[in-house]
């Protein structure tokens, strides 16, 4: 396939970067189908997946005819194709498509009539459209691969986005366990207080009481005593748990704002980290926007 005239659709960007857009370039050419050469044109795909960009050629190609598109040694051919973009009437379209290092490379020639090309030196008014449309079909083409990088970028800073709010909420939500415990340790404190105050009154209420009990003679009023005495000694069973719920309460407590306590600084030193993260990310991310953008220019 020997080049004659190239036309570079769109410049070399002062872009740095393995990832930046790479120019679509679309040229005079020629086409080998069998033993014949024909004339025709070819243009670059950049970073184009081979086999995706393969099967919407030929369904391009097909769509709108029920002419299908005949493959052999790689050289595709098809007629009566109805490409209005390019002439009202059927064409007969010869094509190849070769994988480059990174890119592919799609060579056609259009037969508007037969043995008549579309092509520069014909001066045919197709020319230009056939070259547009070659240049829409690698521009899409490359947007497809670049929207897809620009996806999977923007997918990746919305996942750090994610995980930054969930360590965002976790810290908060250690710091309100933190407020909860505290109240809780100071409710139960004085509780505990309360209770050993029950405690005291009714210890002595059952001195009293069991005094008196042993200086009564048997009798209702002896049995009546020692079921007051059964009753307090119900209420001192009852402050007695209390009080020890209280204490596993407070300690459980104390415990949990250990840990939180802990933990705050480790979520604090993570959220940095993702932070950073996030910072890089928003700028690899932009790169593959601003790359898809100028692709959209082309």
């Amino acid at each position: 396939m020997k080049l004659k005239i190239t036309l570079t659709i769109f410049g070399i960007f002062a872009f740095l970067g393995i990832n930046a857009q790479k120019p679509i370039t679309i040229s005079d050419d020629t086409l080998q189908i069998g033993k014949s050469v024909l004339p025709g044109m070819s243009v670059t795909i950049p970073e184009a997946d081979y086999d995706k960009a393969l099967k919407t050629w030929i369904r391009d190609l097909q769509t709108g005819t029920k002419s299908k598109v005949v493959t052999e040694n790689g050289e595709m051919s098809i007629f009566g194709a109805r490409i209005k973009a390019i002439s009202p009437n059927q064409i007969n379209v010869y094509s190849k498509l070769i994988r480059l290092d990174s890119m592919s490379q799609l060579f056609a020639s259009f037969e508007t009539k037969k043995d008549q090309y579309i092509e520069r030196s014909s001066g045919e008014p197709e020319y230009a459209k056939a070259q547009d449309f070659l240049k829409e079909f690698a521009k899409n083409q490359y947007i497809e691969v670049a929207k897809g990088q620009a996806d999977a970028e923007e997918k990746r800073l919305r996942d750090l986005q994610r995980e930054l709010s969930s360590l965002e909420n976790e810290k908060s939500k250690m710091q309100k366990g933190i407020q909860t415990d505290n109240s809780t340790i100071s409710s139960e404190k004085e509780n505990i207080t309360i209770m050993n105050n029950e405690l005291n009154t009714v210890n002595a209420a059952i001195i009293e009481q069991n005094s008196l009990l042993t200086s009564m003679e048997d009798g209702p009023a002896k049995k009546e005593k020692a079921e007051q005495i059964k009753e307090l000694e119900k209420r001192k069973k009852k402050a007695q748990n209390a009080i020890e719920s209280s204490e596993k309460k407070i300690n459980k407590s104390d415990s949990d704002i250990n840990q939180a306590t802990g933990d705050i600084p480790r979520n604090e030193r993570m959220q940095e980290k993702v932070r950073e993260q996030i910072f890089q990310q928003e700028a690899v991310y932009q790169r593959f926007a601003d790359k898809l953008k100028k692709i959209k220019s082309y």
